[in-house]
């Protein structure tokens, strides 16, 4: 794949999760200086640029951030995201110091029970006309 045009981090969610959805708008309201663009794990995009990372492609569970050629998933995608946030929530970042040994239980917990406790949407994620400039295309590249 070629490289990127732009300077941002991918974030690729479960776009079929509730929860995962749920993060996204939460990610998009706070994503004033547009460092991250958004993909569905399930996109076809998604699993090309999973192909030869560190990752499985069929990993579905957890958020995955890639930037550059590093992959971060599980809690450390989420504290890598919250450090880019707007307000308060790069504060959470200081939550790095505990190993992710003691950080991915909690995350893990959430990933397995999210569909009963969030529920999951018949089909994937479409952005709106609004967000479509948030969500990754393949325009994103040369």
């Amino acid at each position: 794949m070629s490289k990127l045009k732009h300077d941002f981090d991918i974030v690729l969610f479960d776009g079929v999760c509730n929860l995962c959805n749920q993060a996204v708008d939460f990610i998009i309201q706070r994503d004033r200086k547009n460092s991250f663009k958004l993909a569905s794990l399930q996109d076809d995009l998604s699993k090309e640029l999973l192909k030869g990372k560190e990752i499985n492609e069929d990993y579905l569970d957890s958020l995955v951030l890639l930037r550059d050629e590093k992959v971060f998933y599980k809690s450390r995608a989420a504290l890598e995201i919250a450090k880019k946030l707007e307000g308060l929530w790069p504060l959470f970042y200081a939550f790095i110091i505990l190993p992710p040994f003691l950080r991915d239980p909690i995350y893990n917990w959430v990933a397995r029970n999210r569909y009963k406790w969030f529920g999951k949407r018949e089909t994937c994620r479409f952005p709106t006309e609004e967000d479509k400039i948030k969500f990754l295309s393949k325009e994103d590249f040369k």
